[in-house]
C-alpha cells in the first residue's frame, strides 16, 4: 500500500483522481490552495486509487495522507 501525502498546507481545490482509477508517476492527482497559489500534487508511484481520504475545500496539513494506492 502507497500514499500520496500533501507536500505543504492547503485547502484541497480539485481532485483528479477516484478509488479504481490507475496513475502514473508524475500524474497530477490532485491540486492544493496555498498563500493563493495552485500547487499541483503528483503522484510519486504508479498503482491504483483504493481511496481518496479527503475532499474538494478540506484543509490539509503538511504529510496529511491524501489518496491511498494498491
Amino acid at each position: 500500500m502507497k500514499k500520496i501525502t500533501a507536500s505543504m498546507a492547503g485547502t484541497v481545490l480539485n481532485i483528479f483522481v477516484t478509488a479504481g482509477d490507475q496513475v502514473s508517476t508524475g500524474q497530477e492527482v490532485l491540486m492544493l490552495e496555498s498563500m493563493k497559489m495552485e500547487i499541483p500534487i503528483e503522484s510519486g508511484v504508479e498503482g491504483v486509487v483504493l481511496e481518496v481520504k479527503v475532499n474538494i475545500g478540506d484543509f490539509v496539513n503538511e504529510d496529511d495522507v491524501l489518496l491511498i494506492l494498491e
